[in-house]
């Protein structure tokens, strides 16, 4: 669906907006809830075990990582606690900086990062 923004109002745009976040969270809890009907409170990864007020650390992850497969028998979901979530998410992101750190010849140690130093590659793979 196209929207024209310069003919939308400030009001409608916010109506949109509004009701956008509100389908997307009427969705997570959808599927967070059944995923915590099915799996035993336990985050995959570290083994930690969560109960009480401790519930809401606890995260479902999406294995394929698309959050509208979610089938009703949860073979997509994994729960996860929100530091192990983080780490799931961010461990592509990281594996990336190493690639790009080797190739780096200055030899100087430092911990900096350039967030454009694959941007070229990138780029290549678009088009």
């Amino acid at each position: 669906m196209a929207i024209d923004r310069k003919k939308m109002t400030d009001e409608k745009r916010s109506q949109l907006v509004a009701d956008m976040r509100s389908a997307e969270k009427q969705r997570q809890s959808g599927y967070r809830e059944q995923a915590l009907k099915l799996f035993p409170h336990v985050c995959g990864r570290c083994g930690r075990d969560f109960e009480g007020q401790k519930i809401r650390e606890l995260t479902v992850h999406h294995i394929d990582h698309n959050h509208d497969n979610n089938p009703p028998d949860g073979s997509n979901w994994e729960l996860l606690c929100v530091y192990c979530h983080d780490h799931e998410h961010t461990r592509g992101v990281q594996e990336e900086r190493s690639e790009v750190g080797s190739t780096n010849q200055q030899g100087d140690g430092s911990l900096s990062h350039s967030p454009f130093a694959a941007l070229a590659k990138r780029l290549k793979q678009t088009e």
